[in-house]
Order: C-alpha cells, then sequence, then structure tokens
C-alpha cells in the first residue's frame, strides 16, 4: 500500500487551525507518541465507553470482529494525521455508546420490539443519483420520516425523549458540521448539518458494517471485509434503532436512503422489511463516478495525509464494476426478487426538467397523497434551496478516452431506464 504524501501544489487546502493541530501531531508522531497520545485500540476505546455510559453490555457479539477489522486497518493502512486519530476516536466512541445503550434500552422496555415498521421506503441508488436531494425533498412531507443526523449520532436519547433532546441536537450538529469545519469544501459536494436527513448507514455504524464508516479511510482489508460480510446483520440492527426511535414517537411512515449499500443489497433488505418500497435513482454512470471519486478523495483527505492510492481512483472510473452491480439490479428485478410493485425508477434528468412531476411519479406509485399541497412543498424547498447553495462542487470529468472505454458497459443499463448521457 502506498504511504506518499500529497503533494502540497496538489493538496486540497486545510483550515489554518487544522493545519497547526495536525503539525503538532507530526512531532508526537517522530517521538512515537501519538498512538499513545489517541489510543485506536480495542480495549481503551471499550473501556471509555463503559465508562462514559456507566454500562458494561454491548448485546450480541456480531460487532466485534468488523469492530477489530476496522481498527487493524486504521493502524496498518489509514496513515491517519492529529485530527484524522481524534475524530476517529470520538467516532468509535459514539457508536460503541450506542451499542450500549441500545442494548439496555431493550432490556428494560422488551415491548419495543413490538414496534411494527408498516411499509418503509429506501432509496436505492449509486453515490450521486440524486438520492440525498430525494430524501430531503421526501423529508418536506409531515407524514413522512427519516433520521436526521443528530439522531444518527444520538439515537437513543432521541428515543427516549421523543425527538425533543434540545441537547442531544445540540450536540449532534457540533459533531456534524464538524466535517464542515475540518474540510470546508464537503458544503460543496454533500451538504450536512444536524437538523437535515443522514444517510442510513450513518445509522447503523454501530454494526462496524459500514459504507459510512468506509467513505473516510484508504483501508482496502476493511473495505473488502465489508464488502463479504453478512447484510442480515446490518439489518437486523438498523430495523431494532428504527423500532426504537418510533417507540415514544409514532405515527408517521419511516424513508430513508442509502448511496449503493441498499442497491446491492435488495434481497437482504426485502428479507428484514418484505413490505417495502423502493426507489431505485437513475444518473449516467460515467458522470457519478468521476463525483464520487473526487468526493471520496475530500473525505479521505480529512483525515490522512496521504495520497489518494492510485489503484483505488483507477478501480473508481472503471465502469466493469458499477456495471455489474446494475446489472445485477436489473436480473433480480427480472427474476421477481424485487417485486415490480415495489420499486419505482426515478431518474436525476426528471428531478432536473420537472421536479414537482418527478416526486409527484412516486407519490403516485405508492398510493400516497400528494396534490397542490406536496407540489407547494417542492417548490418551496428547491427555492430555498438553489443549486451550489454552498458552492460550486468543480471536479475532473472523465476523459474522452475514459468515455470511450466504459461507455458501452452501461448501454444496456441507459436503454432500459432511458438515462442520458451527461459527458
Amino acid at each position: 500500500m502506498a504511504q506518499d504524501l500529497v503533494d502540497p501544489r496538489k493538496a486540497i487546502p486545510r483550515p489554518e487551525w487544522v493545519r497547526g493541530v495536525n503539525e503538532e501531531g507530526e512531532h508526537w508522531a517522530r517521538a512515537g507518541m501519538l498512538q499513545e497520545m489517541v489510543p485506536l485500540d480495542a480495549d481503551s476505546l471499550t473501556k471509555s465507553a463503559r465508562r462514559l455510559t456507566g454500562l458494561d453490555d454491548f448485546g450480541e457479539d456480531d460487532w466485534r470482529e468488523p469492530f477489530e477489522v476496522f481498527l487493524r486497518a486504521l493502524e496498518e493502512e489509514a496513515g491517519l494525521n492529529l485530527m484524522g486519530r481524534l475524530a476517529t476516536r470520538s467516532e468509535c466512541l459514539l457508536w460503541l455508546r450506542t451499542r450500549l445503550q441500545l442494548t439496555d434500552l431493550i432490556r428494560r422496555h422488551p415491548e419495543i420490539l413490538e414496534q411494527e415498521i408498516v411499509k418503509p421506503i429506501f432509496i436505492a441508488g449509486l453515490g450521486r443519483s440524486g438520492t440525498s436531494i430525494l430524501q430531503e425533498l421526501l423529508h418536506q412531507d409531515p407524514a413522512l420520516r427519516t433520521p436526521l443526523y443528530w439522531e444518527a449520532y444520538f439515537p437513543i436519547d432521541s428515543a427516549i425523549s421523543g425527538g425533543r433532546d434540545e441537547a442531544a441536537r445540540r450536540n449532534g450538529d457540533a459533531i456534524a458540521t464538524q466535517w464542515i469545519r475540518m474540510t470546508p469544501q464537503i458544503q460543496t459536494m454533500h451538504e450536512v448539518a444536524g437538523d437535515i436527513p443522514a444517510e442510513d448507514s450513518l445509522l447503523w455504524s454501530f454494526t462496524f458494517v459500514s459504507d459510512s464508516i468506509m467513505s473516510f479511510y484508504q483501508i482496502p482489508t476493511y473495505h473488502a471485509y465489508v464488502a463479504a460480510a453478512s447484510p442480515d446483520v446490518v439489518y437486523a440492527q438498523h430495523k431494532r434503532l428504527l423500532q426504537a426511535l418510533q417507540w415514544r414517537q409514532p405515527g408517521r411512515r419511516w424513508f430513508g436512503k442509502s448511496a449503493t449499500y441498499h442497491l446491492t443489497h435488495l434481497p437482504a433488505l426485502l428479507r428484514h422489511y418484505p413490505d417495502a418500497r423502493l426507489i431505485q435513482t437513475h444518473r449516467d454512470p460515467l458522470r457519478i463516478m468521476s463525483s464520487v471519486a473526487n468526493l471520496l478523495r475530500t473525505f479521505y483527505w480529512q483525515r490522512s495525509d496521504r495520497d489518494f492510492d492510485a489503484p483505488v481512483f483507477e478501480d473508481l472510473l472503471v465502469g466493469e464494476r458499477t456495471a455489474a452491480q446494475l446489472e445485477a439490479v436489473m436480473a433480480l428485478r427480472d427474476g421477481g426478487a424485487v417485486p415490480e410493485g415495489q420499486i419505482v425508477d426515478f431518474l436525476y434528468r426528471d428531478l432536473i426538467t420537472d421536479p414537482v412531476a418527478a416526486i409527484e411519479r412516486v407519490y403516485r406509485a405508492f398510493d400516497l397523497p400528494f396534490g397542490d399541497a406536496g407540489a407547494e412543498r417542492v417548490r418551496r424547498y428547491l427555492a430555498h434551496k438553489p443549486k451550489d447553495k454552498h458552492g460550486r462542487h468543480d471536479y475532473t470529468p472523465m476523459s474522452p478516452d475514459q468515455v470511450a472505454k466504459n461507455r458501452p458497459h452501461f448501454r444496456r443499463y441507459q436503454a432500459r431506464y432511458g438515462v442520458p448521457d451527461e459527458i
């Protein structure tokens, strides 16, 4: 694994305070002290989580192996700087805290597991295909509910308070927006705040099998582990957390979204949510792949001074793998593993050209009321969130040679769903 540092001329600029913190970390690293000062070993983390909560039972042991794989990969592959170690330790403690608190809450209130999650809606699509804006637009409907960033960090505080824990809201917002304070460029690519919808994979990070975790580290052994891990553990724990959040705040229908994970694990999702309704988002995969590569480069740079590993970058720009994922979904749908009555297609092009009509088609497919009130919600939200609200996300698209090489892999997919070329 290459450990080359980023050429300063090509590096993404960092705020001065972040540079200062990392420079201090370099002194500690040279003295061999960095790992001792900010430990990322299992014993230190679990002991700290127990002290923070006063609890001892982490529940089932299905989290321990991925936890150990993750920690080992961090030390051997991630090349974390001081800010990276600090951010990682704080997040690990939050996830362990959630495990301890969820186990304790269900022990004291077993009726939580009797909560029914009825016809949840899941947005499933490749990253950068419109999943986030679609989730935000559905969030405007008072009859629907999706976990927010602050709830992803403090889910049990939300569950116990029925969503009214103001201290947890403030703390969750501070943690969510720390991404932006550390790396302001992220806000041009992916808006983050405590009170906006969170990715489902952030909600289940306490399983330590999460593509949200993967997004922040160049740790190929962990990436391979997650790719091979059973999604049943992920969805079982995800459901338990939704049941806890619904326990004292019933009455609204759940929806959520994941960039890629739902799409590549539809059979498991439907095993745990057999009446789920699915929205598959579609956009030119070649446009998506370049954008995702730049987003990941920025996320990695937030926590490490290592350059974006060339093989990783090249993998992201090889269409054959992504095309295989999309073809697999087509095969599942053709074979009836995903009932056509439970899935609707959503084209990014339609969202751009006529957002009200695009959202109305989703509502109609799932027999949800929309009408004038729904149309007004869409118009009002988009008026206050124009494109590039937080700055323009600039990135280098595929070269003509890359387009010519990769486009043929997607022709069948694009023809089937009417997905236009964007580059």
